[in-house]
């Protein structure tokens, strides 16, 4: 397959999961990574450092477009700057943990893995289960843990953390919208890390590709970064005229046909 082609589609991926992003509140990850392992697959990318490839390269790509979300809530002052610096010692130590475990596991698992955790987030979107809103943060040792967890599972699948620091914060009292900002915060040293860590995990691997440093794919970066921030405005746009409820239906339908696809 020639360049320009596999170029095209990896600025079309980065249209449809910025557009995803903006119109479904969820990060970007959850259509990147397999998409990407379909578009690797194509490529002859050996299925043993496809997916692997696919979520480091999926974190890298978050560190651009998360800090362009983060800066944006900042500026608003919907960051909770003491939680964040509560979660920030266990995300770091999470996001190292949780690429450390995939790097250890084989590319079949960790897309077996990934496609439960796929059909997890379907089923919490089609029962419409948001979390519960709380009134009183756990203190620092409590941050700490839910920073490593959230910080493990997010590096692990190549995700910004949203799907579960989001929940956290709520239940821990924050209003919505400090929620999503603080969470947005929360993915730019879980993206950063996690990249930084997978390229170091897969250094030399003789089954990568041309074009990648690790597990990390920078023909794929460049072309989802550059589509998916403009298009992530539009996706914006569209959820305030679209019907929500059949819009998180269908998203959710599409994710559970993922997860299935991981599965069997």
């Amino acid at each position: 397959m020639s360049m320009l082609p596999i170029l095209l589609g990896y600025l079309a991926l980065g249209a449809v999961a910025g557009t995803m992003a903006g119109l479904f509140g969820v990060g970007g990850g959850l259509i990147i990574v397999p998409a990407l392992v379909f578009a690797f697959g194509l490529q002859g990318v050996s299925p043993e450092v496809a997916m692997h490839l696919a979520v480091g390269t999926s974190l890298a790509t978050i560190v651009v477009t998360g800090a362009s979300s983060a800066w944006g809530h900042y500026r608003k002052g919907s960051i909770h700057r003491d939680w964040f610096m509560a979660l920030l010692p266990g995300l770091l130590l999470g996001a190292v943990a949780g690429v450390f475990v995939a790097g250890a596991l084989s590319g079949g698992v960790l897309g077996t893995l990934f496609g439960v955790f796929v059909l997890l987030v379907a089923g919490r979107m089609v029962l419409d289960r948001g979390p519960r809103p709380g009134s009183m943060a756990p203190g620092r040792a409590g941050m700490g843990l839910a920073g490593v967890i959230i910080g493990g599972v997010s590096a692990l699948f190549g995700i910004g953390g949203g799907t579960l620091s989001v929940p956290w914060l709520i239940r821990c009292g924050a209003e919505m919208t400090r929620a999503v900002g603080t969470s947005a915060a929360c993915g730019i040293p879980i993206a950063l890390l996690g990249a930084a860590t997978f390229m170091v995990v897969g250094w030399g691997n003789p089954q990568l590709p041309a074009g990648a440093t690790g597990f990390v794919m920078w023909p794929a970066f460049f072309g989802i970064v550059l589509a998916s921030v403009p298009f992530a405005r539009l996706g914006v746009r569209l959820a305030h005229r679209l019907p929500a409820r059949v819009l998180k239906l269908a998203f959710a339908a599409l994710l559970t046909l993922v997860g299935l696809r991981f599965l069997f």
